[in-house]
């Protein structure tokens, strides 16, 4: 049994692995900024400091950790609104970080499991899966947030022996689902048609029950000691495969229609949003053999269990 500190634990993937790490026997206290409705067995922190300012000196003294996994990121966003994105991206993706990465180590804490994200490498593959050890490049402030900081938390291990182990997920996927995959679910259900019949490419997603389930071994398992995993369900696959499979689950069709993807990107350049028309055309598949070599890990839901889940979460919102 491990003592493991969760920091965004309120969130959509926090909530899963809490749920998980408390389902395998672990205790778990969940950092949180404001104080919320917690899942059951989940002990709580509160500490509404900006960016973990306060963490260290408010840290409780009766609160004994072995492994902190942090969550708690200031997210990629579609609308962005920060005069200054790069410099708010590194503000509490980077900096804050590493506030909470020193605090856990003044604090005894032997491992910090890092959430990173695929963005921190890529936006697409170069016609083979994506592996941990790629040349990274990030696209955007987000992904250059989340490179900087593991490089940063790279070097915070090896002055201070603290275990650093990195995860990059895809996209992130399961009930309470937000961005673009609810709008996709969102336009299966109201029948809008969509112009992606015509695309090939596959992309890489991950159930967020999966991606817990991975978190939870590399919270607990000696042998992810300073790793770095790509995790993702099995089936990598195409807009039109997932649109249908959801359309299944849902009980409506997909509407998809035979657009060219040359189109696509013309409408793209139209209308300024070359980047957004790339990252949905593009191919963007993870290599995930090192976690399943070193950890001897695999994916405990297939990406169908996955979505009908997602899907069945849906309708009883709907």
């Amino acid at each position: 049994m491990s003592r493991v500190l969760v920091t965004g634990a309120n969130g959509f993937v926090g909530r899963a692995l809490c749920r998980a790490l408390r389902d395998a026997g672990n205790t778990v206290t969940g950092l949180v900024r404001r104080q919320m409705p917690r899942e059951y067995g989940v002990d709580e922190w509160v500490d509404p400091s900006v960016d973990f300012a306060g963490m260290d000196a408010g840290w409780p003294e009766a609160l004994q950790v072995d492994c902190v996994v942090h969550l708690a990121a200031r997210v990629h966003v579609m609308l962005e609104d920060a005069a200054d994105p790069e410099a708010a991206f590194q503000a509490t993706n980077v900096e804050g970080t590493l506030r909470c990465a020193r605090a856990a180590w003044r604090h005894g804490v032997r491992r910090f499991v890092f959430v990173s994200s695929i963005k921190a490498m890529t936006e697409a593959d170069s016609g083979r899966p994506v592996r941990e050890d790629d040349s990274p490049a990030p696209q955007d402030p987000y992904g250059r947030s989340k490179r900087a900081a593991e490089e940063a938390l790279i070097r915070l291990g090896a002055q201070t022996g603290l275990e650093i182990v990195i995860v990059r997920p895809p996209l992130v996927y399961g009930p309470d689902v937000r961005a673009n995959f609810l709008s996709l679910m969102n336009a299966v259900w109201k029948g809008v048609p969509l112009p992606l019949g015509a695309l090939g490419a596959r992309r890489s997603l991950v159930y967020v029950d999966n991606l817990a389930d991975a978190l939870v071994h590399c919270a607990t398992d000696a042998r992810a000691a300073q790793q770095c995993f790509h995790v993702a369900d099995s089936d990598a696959l195409t807009i039109a495969e997932l649109a249908r499979a959801l359309g299944r689950h849902l009980g409506r069709p997909a509407r998809l229609l035979p657009v060219p993807e040359s189109w696509l990107r013309l409408a793209g350049r139209l209308t300024g949003r070359t980047a957004q028309v790339d990252r949905l055309v593009g191919s963007l598949q993870l290599d995930t053999s090192r976690i399943r070599t070193v950890l001897g890990w695999q994916a405990p839901y297939s990406t169908e269990e996955g979505l009908a889940a997602t899907a069945h979460w849906y309708r009883s919102t709907h």
